[in-house]
């Protein structure tokens, strides 16, 4: 089963998990906008990162987990709208593409992994942790983020399969 976890946002990324193995991690596709060249998600080029990944592979062996995102308390209005918008283009393109989505909460595979209430950094020592062979893919402090996406694909793998 292949499992595409998705952390969303604009420094977010996307975990291609197989069969329980790290084959890919991509920082979020992301290009200029406008004349202050705000940076927003790039929905063609997310729709290619997946669909090259995926094309031969049967789509009733892929799954599609991206982290439920909400409005966070001290976050401005233009950036909430930002993040929701990025989230919405994942979830269109995964429709689009017939893909099954589920989605899980931060705090569900946080507590999986023991990372509540602790520093943004330490999701990127967890999934050092479990998936040493992709330690230099991890290796910067800007990681953590691709260290959400493992995690969050890593913990469907786990506990997808006790609810079948």
């Amino acid at each position: 089963m292949l499992i595409i976890g998705i952390d969303p946002g604009i420094s977010g990324s996307i975990c291609f998990l197989q069969d329980g193995i790290v084959k890919d991690v991509v920082e979020m596709p992301t290009m200029a906008e406008g004349k202050k060249n705000k940076k927003q998600v790039n929905s063609s080029q997310i729709f290619n990162e997946i669909s090259e990944r995926i094309k031969k592979i049967d789509q009733r062996n892929i799954k599609v987990v991206i982290e439920q995102v909400s409005a966070m308390p001290g976050q401005g209005v233009t950036s909430m709208f930002n993040f929701g918008q990025s989230f919405g283009v994942l979830k269109g393109i995964c429709s689009a593409m017939s893909l099954p989505v589920y989605y899980v909460r931060p705090a569900k595979w946080k507590k999986y992994f023991n990372l509540i209430n602790s520093e943004k950094d330490a999701s990127r020592t967890r999934a050092i942790e479990i998936f040493p062979y992709f330690s230099a893919q991890l290796s910067r402090k800007k990681d953590c983020n691709k260290a959400d996406a493992i995690l969050i694909s890593s913990y469907f793998f786990e506990t997808y399969k006790k609810e079948e």
